[in-house]
């Protein structure tokens, strides 16, 4: 009896069936070759089937999984240009001299790593020799993301091509000498080569992803056009596993970045065993490229495999490949003839009379040996599949061997990550394998020579002939001679000077209006691009929707349905606003681009990227450290920052350290303002620092880190104070006196200095009224615009005097003759004031927001942290009646009298 609650079949199918009779056929079919001809044979014709129909435009969903098999058959693959004998000398060199380099850098203890590059020298010698275009091509030439570890293998070619000489090989990770080679790609400390730091893995493909894009909104925009260029990144297959590595897959999709290639060395090693053990990792990232709209192209064996595959009439070999798992091909790569036979070949009696028909030396040069990605002509015809398709990005997936070419000690072996020289032993044998001219007397004392056949040898011209033919040596980073851009209209900045009267206006509305001031402004206007993690509403960005444009390489294809308002949602092909959606790595991926643009394109662009300040730097500090090794140059603005001003958000919302975090970047400028002139004249700073005409000995290779409020307040007038502006950069300055402030305490009366920094300071203002009309103490309120900047001028006077040279740091002079003690208070944790109380000659105390957040008003979350006006209070004096200046009762009676 059937169920009636049960769901029937017909309900089940969505699709209208206009002719069931020949849908039934059609199963009918696919039964009878399933009967007649097994399973594998059906299976066969329906995947030929699907690609049939996606070759030919019909709307299907696509095949996630292709067979364990090279994606471009041998038979259409191009021929290579140029001299294949000569690459392959070429690339015998680079093999050597990168292994050379780490093996004699291993006696310093300093590390490196020999496997990486092993693997995917063809990978990268191919494109060097055919593809990569150099920074005097058209455009911007390419843009090259190099897998960290194989940094050893590019120092070697930069070596055989005149760029670096023995001795700075020989200084391989030992910089500190001036004339060494850093670890890995480090754009800050080998700046004429680096573009792009990569080495913390999964964020090289988030921001090949973000540049590719970037290259895109510069030509929409009419800033560049940047056509021409190509973005390349090389990844390994274990890095894929980074969250980050494929958090932006679909965007490449959508956006049909066809300007982007994803290389990814499938050696199945991760940094400890295998990538995926008991499964198969280029299956697995076939699935995840596809689904998410990318061109896929598996590049996994090599010539010597097509006699296999010819003589596979049955499809056993394929279905076998499909069957293993990758810890397995691994083993197989350390294992002889006769155990592949038994283990590979002899489940199947397909296989095993397959396997009659091969000798032992076949076997083990397809299996020990033989892999798509150690071979030029397999290389380069993904590589030039990769360009010539259209409309959606494209990965490739080449399958390597791991220490490739480093012996048998090496190849497949788990630790050969870890493992920093080889033997004279095994380099002699080396050598004999790569048919190197390297005699055993140039091993002198047992270390291993540097190789180069001459600066006027046949492989070295060929080399630099095929580089001057696509632009130039790559990778290389250029800063292009650019004019300093155009200080914005004084009138952008000024309108700030006079406060806002009695508007209340929160300093993230502040800087908003600024901005606003300063995209229309003639010259520089243009170069603004503002990026923004779906928050614009909460930061009242809404009204640039319309006047700037959202970015969209699609444009607007539909009415928005707030069309008929002033400030619609509005997208635009040349849309200045970057909207990126909820990811803040995607945002500072963006920044990154754009903060870089003035190398990578020669194109100066001011990114700002505004933020919640607890999702900044807590999330995406990695980022931010990449940023400065980067070179990169903008302004990162933390908003709705500290931790009791963003009512109701509760613990995970409030910020109560970001500038601690921000603090520990030597790129990062960490500024938190609390009135909206200072906004303006630390923007205005960094504009000219970043862009405009720097100072002698300042470096430009900086970014600004704002942190701003939502608390609405009335905003003061700029002081008419000496050398204010000057306080406001360096992080220090008097706002008023009790005199100025309308006080006029009597003579002798006690004194105290408050320091307070954003939001805080409005605390500080109450407390120094509360002080003097209820408890007889004078104190003098100081904005401290910046903590950490005190402190780095600090340690950079200290560094000064172990040198003998005399200098006092800003914080001493700027509290020179300052009565009384000093009481610093701001909405971070006590830790950020406290960055400057060794270099403070008063007595030092400090409050702040310490612990977690929490959901309620702001004066009850001041008061549960102690910053609250009527705490501060408390705090002074306590700090006076330390000194004996009050009366220790004052304490006492000033909690009681507040409720604290």
């Amino acid at each position: 009896m059937t169920d009636p609650n049960a769901i029937q079949p017909s309900e089940l199918d969505q699709l209208p069936d206009r002719d069931p009779e020949e849908t039934a056929e059609w199963q009918a079919s696919l039964d009878a070759v399933t009967q007649a001809a097994g399973p594998h044979r059906a299976a066969y014709l329906m995947r030929r089937t699907l690609e049939r129909a996606e070759g030919a435009g019909i709307a299907l969903p696509k095949l996630l999984e292709t067979d364990y098999v090279n994606s471009i058959p041998t038979a259409s693959e191009p021929a290579v240009p140029g001299d294949e004998a000569m690459e392959q000398r070429i690339t015998a060199w680079n093999r050597w001299n990168a292994a050379a380099m780490v093996t004699r850098g291993s006696k310093y203890g300093v590390g490196g790593h020999i496997a990486t590059f092993a693997s995917a020298a063809w990978l990268y010698e191919t494109g060097f020799n055919h593809f990569f275009k150099g920074k005097e091509a058209d455009g911007s030439g390419d843009q090259l993301y190099i897998q960290g570890h194989a940094s050893p293998g590019i120092y070697a070619r930069a070596f055989l091509d005149g760029r670096l000489n023995e001795e700075q090989l020989d200084n391989f990770r030992r910089e500190a000498g001036g004339n060494g080679l850093p670890s890995y790609p480090h754009p800050r400390r080998l700046p004429w080569l680096w573009e792009f730091p990569t080495v913390s893995m999964g964020l090289g493909p988030l921001s090949a992803i973000y540049q590719a894009r970037f290259n895109r909104y510069l030509t929409n925009r009419g800033i560049k056009d940047t056509s021409a260029s190509h973005v390349w990144a090389f990844l390994g297959d274990g890095e894929m596993d980074e969250p980050e590595s494929t958090a932006a897959l679909a965007l490449a999709a959508r956006e049909e970045l066809d300007n982007l290639t994803f290389v990814i060395n499938c050696n199945l090693q991760r940094l400890d065993g295998p990538v995926r053990a008991n499964f198969k990792i280029v299956q697995e990232l076939e699935a995840q490229f596809r689904g998410a709209g990318w061109n896929v192209i598996k590049t996994l064996w090599g010539t010597a495999w097509d006699e296999l595959f010819r003589l596979d009439t049955t499809g056993a070999l394929v279905r076998r490949l499909r069957q293993v798992p990758d810890a397995q091909i691994q083993t197989y790569q350390t294992r002889d003839a006769a155990y592949i036979r038994q283990d590979f070949f002899g489940g199947d009696p397909a296989l095993v009379e397959l396997a009659k028909l091969l000798s032992d030396d076949k076997i083990l040069e397809c299996f020990h040996l033989s892999r798509g990605g150690h071979e030029a002509r397999k290389v380069f015809a993904a590589y030039k599949a990769a360009v010539e398709h259209k409309g959606a990005p494209t990965v490739i997936l080449a399958q390597t061997v791991k220490g490739h070419t480093l012996g048998e000690g090496f190849a497949s072996k788990n630790a050969n990550h870890q493992m920093k020289k080889l033997t004279v032993d095994e380099f002699k044998n080396m050598r004999d394998l790569l048919e190197l001219p390297i005699s055993d007397s140039a091993f002198v004392d047992g270390v291993v020579p540097y190789g180069h056949p001459g600066a006027d040898s046949p492989e070295v011209r060929y080399l630099q002939e095929r580089r001057a033919a696509l632009g130039g040596p790559a990778p290389a980073r250029r800063v292009h001679p650019v004019a300093p851009l155009p200080a914005p209209a004084e009138k952008a900045f000024a309108s700030f000077d006079k406060g806002s009267g009695t508007q209340n206006v929160a300093t993230t509305m502040a800087f908003v209006r600024l901005v606003k001031d300063l995209v229309r402004d003639k010259e520089t206007g243009k170069r603004w691009v503002p990026i923004v993690p779906d928050e614009a509403r909460t930061f009242g960005m809404e009204s640039l929707f319309p006047s700037l444009g959202i970015y969209s390489p699609k444009g607007q294809t539909y009415e928005p349905v707030d069309r008929d308002q002033l400030m619609y949602y509005k997208e635009a092909k040349n849309g200045q606003i970057l909207n990126e959606g909820i990811t803040e790595a995607g945002s500072m991926a963006d920044f990154i681009a754009a903060s870089t643009s003035y190398a990578t394109h020669g194109e100066t662009m001011i990114p700002f990227y505004i933020f919640y300040s607890m999702f900044g730097w807590q999330r995406t500090a990695d980022q931010m450290w990449q940023l400065g090794d980067q070179l990169g140059r903008g302004f990162l603005v933390g908003a709705t920052a500290g931790r009791t001003t963003l009512t109701g958000e509760g613990l995970q919302h409030a910020d109560g350290h970001s500038p601690v975090i921000a603090a520990t970047n030597p790129a990062a400028l960490t500024y938190d303002p609390a009135f909206a002139y200072e906004v303006a004249a630390i923007v205005k700073d960094g504009l000219r620092r970043m862009y405009g005409e720097a100072a002698p000995g300042e470096d430009q290779n900086v970014f600004y880190y704002l942190t701003v409020y939502n608390e609405p307040l009335p905003q003061p007038a700029k002081p008419s104070v000496d050398g204010i502006d000057e306080g406001i950069v360096k992080g220090l300055y008097r706002f008023n006196t009790a005199e100025s402030a309308g006080i006029t305490p009597p003579a002798n009366t006690p004194r105290i200095q408050l320091l307070g920094s954003g939001t805080a300071i409005h605390w500080a203002l109450k407390a120094q009224q509360l002080l003097a009309e209820e408890w007889g103490v004078a104190a003098d309120v100081w904005s401290a615009t910046s903590w950490s900047e005190l402190r780095r001028d600090a340690l950079e006077a200290d560094e000064a005097l172990l040198r003998g040279e005399e200098r006092v740091p800003f914080v001493r002079q700027a509290l020179q003759g300052a009565e009384g003690p000093v009481l610093a208070v701001s909405d971070y944790m006590r830790q950020v004031p406290d960055q400057i109380a060794q270099w403070v000659e008063q007595d030092w105390s400090s409050l702040g927001a310490d612990g977690f957040g929490l959901s309620d008003t702001r004066e009850a979350a001041r008061r549960h942290f102690g910053v609250d006006a009527e705490s501060i209070v408390v705090a002074a004096l306590a700090q006076l009646a330390g000194r004996g200046e009050v009366k220790a009762t004052a304490v006492k009676e000033a909690r009681a009298k507040y409720g604290l």
